[in-house]
């Protein structure tokens, strides 16, 4: 980011000098030769360099920003940064107006270049549960999507398969972000760390540098994914961290939409259902803690319905037709699986003592974060809100809303289907997974 830095602010010093020696004018959109010919149109060119330089350089100043207050603060910069940050925005050069302007369903870029079009968007975090929802349902309701996607040995074949463009990039790399957030209009941010990776890299510092990149390039929109109470958990540090990006985000000066959600029925799947079919032991708690799982597909949806608003609201919460506790729902997977659950209880005390010894060893201080999370989920409380509001505000219907029942059931259906034609049998004498 530094030596992006350096070399960009000597392009701007550049283009700034031709500037002040007549070479370029910027009143009157002229260019004016040494040898005193007469003015001529500026070239494109020549406003194009001006307003990369420009961008480049505001570009490595804010990733230089993010890591050095990020430094300085251990998670949230403080105010001081944000304001300067904002600062030089204001004090920076305005750029040539556009010659004409853009078209109902574009906003103006950087320079009065190319118009981008409303429906050009980024997913980050596309080939998760939540990320590859939106793209589809991005894709169908006619959006041109891109998709920033960590370089793997298996690349992510089937979101270009659904009509979406694929480009390389990493949350924990800043200098590959500005590239993917070219020609963008709208980000639509999905991304969470995986359960291997440092939750405060990927999931604040990367996210940091990522806000300031769309300062730097004036995205129009920001749609950040959070949690429900997530600001009553300041001991909880994936909640902290998401409650800090809320406040930052804030204070970026971007118009942004904050939701919050309660969780996935998708994880159901993995955590209950599946393990139900393969007859393995599936994991509870006593406490009473209450969760509206929702559907990722009518996450997607409102999420869309929201993006097409004009007058959008900045905070919005996504919650399930139902919530359930953590027996309910091992409850439903026995009903519709046709076979008894092996449950194993952890005491809440038990769950406890085992983050307090894995945060004495920094190999497994990312483990100790995300059991204090799932300390949370078990902790009474219940991740619940009121959706009628919302259903009329974003004009989607509440009886189209799949529900835990409706998901479960069809899932159990597709499986247990399949799994008769295939002839698969399980010691229970139904079919096995």
């Amino acid at each position: 980011a530094f030596a992006l830095g350096e070399a960009s602010v000597e392009m701007e010093k550049m283009a700034r000098s031709m500037v002040s020696s007549g070479k370029v004018v910027r009143s009157g959109a002229a260019l004016c030769s040494c040898s005193g010919q007469g003015p001529q149109a500026k070239p494109l060119h020549a406003r194009r360099a001006v307003a990369a330089a420009k961008s480049r350089a505001t570009v490595a100043k804010s990733l230089v920003a993010s890591n050095a207050s990020a430094k300085r603060a251990g998670l949230a910069p403080s105010r001081r940064d944000v304001a300067a940050f904002a600062e030089d925005e204001a004090n920076a050069p305005a750029a040539p107006a556009p010659s004409e302007g853009p078209s109902e369903n574009a906003e103006t870029s950087l320079g009065g270049g190319t118009p981008v079009k409303k429906t050009t968007m980024l997913v980050v975090g596309a080939t998760g549960t939540l990320g590859r929802q939106v793209v589809r349902k991005a894709l169908d309701d006619g959006y041109e999507v891109r998709c920033l996607v960590r370089p793997r040995e298996r690349p992510a074949d089937f979101l270009r398969d659904w009509g979406a463009i694929v480009v390389n990039g990493d949350l924990t790399s800043p200098e590959t972000l500005p590239p993917a957030l070219v020609g963008v209009h709208t980000v639509i941010d999905c991304a969470t760390g995986r359960p291997e990776e440092s939750v405060k890299a990927v999931d604040w510092e990367g996210k940091v540098a990522l806000i300031q990149c769309c300062q730097a390039m004036k995205i129009q929109k920001y749609m950040f994914f959070s949690i429900l109470n997530c600001d009553k958990h300041p001991n909880v540090p994936l909640m902290s961290i998401k409650y800090s990006t809320e406040k930052f985000l804030e204070e970026s000066g971007l118009d942004y939409t904050i939701i919050r959600l309660c969780g996935f029925m998708q994880a159901v799947i993995t955590q209950y259902a599946v393990p139900i079919l393969e007859e393995k032991s599936v994991y509870g708690t006593d406490d009473q803690t209450k969760i509206a799982y929702m559907d990722t597909t009518d996450i997607a949806r409102l999420t869309l319905s929201a993006l097409k608003k004009e007058d959008c609201p900045s905070r919005l919460t996504f919650a399930g037709p139902q919530a359930f506790t953590i027996q309910q729902v091992i409850g439903l997977c026995e009903r519709y699986a046709g076979a008894d659950a092996k449950v194993s209880k952890v005491p809440l005390w038990q769950l406890t003592a085992t983050r307090v010894l894995t945060s004495f060893f920094q190999w497994t201080v990312d483990v100790t974060d995300r059991m204090a999370f799932a300390e949370v989920l078990s902790s009474n409380e219940s991740f619940v809100a009121p959706m009628q509001d919302t259903y009329a505000e974003l004009g989607v219907d509440a009886s189209q809303i799949t529900t835990m029942e409706m998901y479960l059931q069809e899932y159990y259906s597709t499986v247990l289907k399949k799994l008769k034609e295939v002839g698969a049998e399980s010691r229970q004498g139904d079919y096995y997974l």
